[in-house]
């Protein structure tokens, strides 16, 4: 049982949490769902609405929100992917359109939900802006702007040098992306949040509660785990960067780790000098990107920079000191007013990658197990709507999430140990290396 789920991040430990009993003893159910995050919490939230009286179950090895979904920024966002030129030359402009509509309806679905439920997570809806940093990164956004224009999408726009810094005032900043569809929150607040809204509907959530073994059996799917046993019609495997331990999907895609710095809270002075009043999200254009916020309390939130890749089964790359020590430098350089500002918390979970940096919801061989694979980082918006696309799946629907050209695709996938180990690093080292090209006095 885990005893520490606390120490993984700043919003695990940000309120009290009592965790639910692991599985003791047999249990039949409709529809068994693997993993207690955001996908999976979505998927059975979905399930119930639709059918109240389908017996539904999640197991988490964990806690629920213990991965990506209680580790993450915390931002309510609309990017799909990398990047609208990435997706475009991948899939084609159309797709891409689809794809940011995707998110769209993803970024207001979230916010409606919170707003339905009155879900205490922190929520500020302030909007979004990616910074330049750079003359080259300055070209990039620019160009992607009038890209994302030409695609006939509104509600982006090209802030210059002197509106971005009067929005967050960093000497560094040379103009930025404009969204006002983006929000900020707390994650695990919302995932635990959400336990409560589908235990209340009838959903069963057994914590510490590892699946061991995964098995088609005559009519049925069984997950076998160390005190129980679910007997399931069908299952959803809403494990992410979790899911190279599950043999049927572990090369569809690879967990990549990102990381995060936290400062204590800001004074009113150090605010001041930041401006930052209608307290933005933010990203900036480099390859290996940065992504800060504020939180509820005035700590400013600092993450990215870059990203650690394991071998193997290896899930335990939550700490690297030396990309904790690189982001607060970063921090100081973005903002000289905070070179004395102290870091209370630092901490770093696993993404979900796939080879073509786009998410996939599908089956596995017959219809009855489900997954959802590939947020890619962004996934808080993502994985709430991917959640009702899978129920959709589930129930044998066909709608319009559903007919979206990322579901039931096929997938390249990653390479087996250690070519896949290798050919991580390669690339990892060519966006830095563009990044020490192109972007001005980094951070040592």
């Amino acid at each position: 049982m885990n005893q520490g789920f606390e120490s993984k991040s700043y919003w695990l430990s940000s309120m009290p949490y009592t965790p639910n009993p692991s599985l003791n003893g047999d249990i039949t159910v409709d529809v068994g769902i693997v993993g207690g995050g955001f996908t999976g919490l979505s998927t059975a939230y979905h399930l119930k609405k639709e059918n109240p009286d389908m017996r539904v179950a999640i197991l988490d090895s964990e806690v629920v929100g213990f991965g990506a979904s209680g580790r993450n920024g915390g931002f309510n966002m609309t990017l799909f992917g990398l990047t609208m030129p990435i997706t475009a030359m991948r899939f084609g402009r159309e797709k891409t359109r689809q794809a940011h509509f995707y998110m769209e309806e993803a970024v207001d679905y979230l916010h409606a939900l919170i707003q339905k439920h009155d879900i205490a997570c922190d929520y500020e809806h302030n909007g979004f802006l990616r910074v330049a940093t750079s003359e080259k990164y300055k070209r990039r956004i620019m160009d992607e702007v009038e890209f994302a224009h030409k695609l006939g999408l509104e509600g982006i726009s090209w802030l210059n040098e002197s509106q971005v810094r009067e929005e967050v005032g960093s000497p560094m900043y040379l103009g930025g992306w404009w969204e006002p569809r983006c929000g900020i929150l707390n994650p695990a607040k919302l995932s635990w949040a959400w336990k409560d809204i589908v235990t209340a509907l009838g959903v069963s959530v057994y914590e510490n509660t590892a699946v061991t073994e995964i098995s088609k059996q005559t009519g049925h799917v069984a997950l076998q785990t160390e005190n129980g046993r679910v007997k399931a019609d069908k299952i959803v495997l809403a494990t992410n960067a979790y899911s190279h331990l599950i043999p049927d999907i572990k090369r569809k895609q690879m967990p990549g780790w990102t990381y995060i710095v936290l400062t204590e809270p800001l004074s009113e002075d150090q605010l001041s000098q930041i401006g930052w009043a209608n307290r933005q999200g933010v990203e900036d254009a480099r390859n290996m990107i940065h992504y800060y916020r504020l939180t509820a309390d005035n700590r400013l939130l600092m993450g990215g920079r870059d990203v650690g890749f394991a071998y193997g089964k290896n899930m335990d790359l939550d700490r690297n000191e030396r990309i904790f020590a690189k982001l607060e430098a970063d921090v100081r350089q973005i903002f000289p007013c905070l070179k004395s500002v102290s870091f209370t918390h630092r901490w770093g979970g696993p993404v979900s990658i796939t080879t073509d940096m786009v998410p996939v919801i599908g089956f596995i061989g017959d219809k009855n197990i489900a997954y959802s694979i590939g947020c890619i980082g962004h996934g808080v918006s993502m994985t709430h709507l991917n959640g009702k696309t899978v129920s959709e799946l589930v129930l044998g629907e066909e709608t319009d999430l559903t007919d979206m050209f990322f579901v039931n695709r096929r997938i390249l996938p990653w390479p087996p140990d250690p070519v896949k180990f290798i050919a991580a690093h390669m690339i990892r080292g060519c966006m830095h290396l563009g990044d020490l090209i192109h972007d001005p006095k980094p951070a040592a």
